[in-house]
């Protein structure tokens, strides 16, 4: 699906205030409330906004180590048996199968260095898992965003603004 500068600014407007209402929208963009509901239902419905939960920071519930763990994996059963008993772990905040030389990539958290040990430990008891191997991020100057590919998306459609619902 591609977007417009209306779908766009709409998106950029609730990630900055997420909390904003549909009639608070519309004023500040300009449109009929109807106009943003509707996108917003659209946008929704297409799986372009996925959510409007909290961003919660694991360094402020005491998670100040991020680690990303590569692993390897026995072949017999594929991805899924391995996936759905790292995502029993708690601190294993992302899973995505990869390319090249290992077959999974996880974003991992700890309270401290010794704290990855045990985590490490726990993935590497889940069945499946053959090897692993990580790194320990130590400062994240850019963090995971969206936003500027929301807003380049109507640069390379060709879309122009048009008011419509």
């Amino acid at each position: 699906m591609t977007i417009d500068d209306l779908d766009a600014r709409l998106i950029g407007l609730l990630a900055a205030e997420p909390r904003l209402g549909v009639l608070e929208c519309s004023r500040r963009l300009g449109v009929a409330r109807g106009t943003v509901q509707a996108r917003l239902d659209r946008l929704l419905a297409r799986g372009v906004i996925t959510g409007f939960g909290p961003d919660v920071s694991p360094v402020a519930l005491g998670y100040t180590v991020t680690a990303f763990v590569t692993l390897e994996i026995r072949q017999e059963a594929g991805h899924d048996p391995v996936s759905h008993g790292l995502a029993r772990i708690p601190e294993v905040l992302e899973v995505h199968t990869i390319t090249g030389g290992s077959d999974l990539l996880c974003r991992v958290v700890a309270r401290t260095n010794a704290d990855l040990q045990r985590v490490i430990d726990q993935i590497v008891d889940v069945r499946g898992v053959r090897r692993t191997s990580s790194v320990i991020a130590l400062d994240t100057p850019v963090p995971y965003r969206v936003l500027p590919l929301v807003e380049d998306v109507p640069r390379h459609s060709g879309h122009q603004y048009v008011r419509s619902t």
